[in-house]
């Protein structure tokens, strides 16, 4: 069974610490204790450390190694159309899981009144929920999650190599089918509110670069659609890399051969 991976704001002389309601989860809810070992990540590097104490707001651990983080994740970007905030908060949690870079919530024509209001005061809640899916999926990274915005503006700003909104009405090309990555590629993909999108919102998608793909003759809910596109993402961007299972640097390699701790001071 893999090792459970936990967030911390930096590794400092062999030594890092969770505090606050995420180190109340580790000790409440996951009954973390003295002795334990699992993985921390900085959301850059990745150490095995131990548990070295376990209070109600605070968890100390003392780091031992570094380890490999495991093979490089696609750039990816899901912009997302506000819907009701509990299907919008399984929606980030899923693409958490599905390796998204970046969620950015939208305003629609057909968004729902107060939801981009309401969305403003709800952005760290949605990042805590990015958190702790990070650390159930073992991500190196928590993705950034965005204050919503006016989808005006994401559109225009965003500079991916490529760019899709997904497309209920009958004609579209087949996501699986229009996207070829290439390395070092980013992805950037567009899904509607419930009741899709509008006419004025089509040009406006298309003047602005983008292009229109399909799921499927199906229409999905939106929180639906965001797991059968970034799938769809994810193992194309497999298929085109090859195996994805790099080695570890020579350094590294090396020096994990030997099971010499490595250094661990961030700045």
């Amino acid at each position: 069974m893999a090792r459970r991976r936990f967030f911390v704001n930096q590794v400092r002389n062999n030594s890092a610490e969770i505090t606050g309601e995420s180190a109340q989860h580790l000790t409440r809810v996951l009954r973390v204790e003295v002795g334990q070992t699992f993985e921390i990540t900085d959301n850059n590097r990745v150490w095995l450390a131990t548990v070295e104490s376990a209070r109600r707001d605070l968890v100390r651990f003392d780091v031992a190694q570094e380890i490999d983080p495991g093979p490089p994740a696609p750039r990816v970007t899901l912009y997302l159309a506000l819907i009701k905030f509990d299907r919008f908060e399984w929606a980030v949690e899923k693409a958490t899981e599905l390796g998204v870079t970046r969620i950015v919530p939208v305003s629609a024509v057909r968004s729902e009144r107060g939801l981009f209001e309401g969305g403003q005061k709800r952005s760290e809640r949605w990042r805590r929920i990015a958190q702790e899916a990070s650390e159930q999926s073992r991500r190196l990274r928590v993705p950034e999650v965005d204050a919503p915005a006016k989808i005006s503006r994401a559109l225009l700003s965003d500079d991916s190599s490529h760019r899709y909104w997904c497309d209920e009405r009958p004609g579209a090309s087949p996501l699986v089918t229009v996207f070829q990555p290439q390395p070092g590629d980013s992805t950037s993909i567009l899904i509607g509110p419930e009741g899709g999108w509008t006419d004025p919102e089509r040009e406006q998608f298309e003047v602005a670069g983008w292009q229109g793909v399909s799921l499927g003759p199906l229409v999905l809910r939106a929180e639906t659609a965001v797991c059968a596109a970034l799938a769809v993402i994810a193992q194309r961007w497999l298929a085109e890399q090859g195996d994805p299972h790099r080695q570890a640097s020579p350094e590294l390699s090396r020096r994990l051969s030997q099971d010499a701790p490595l250094q661990s001071n961030q700045a």
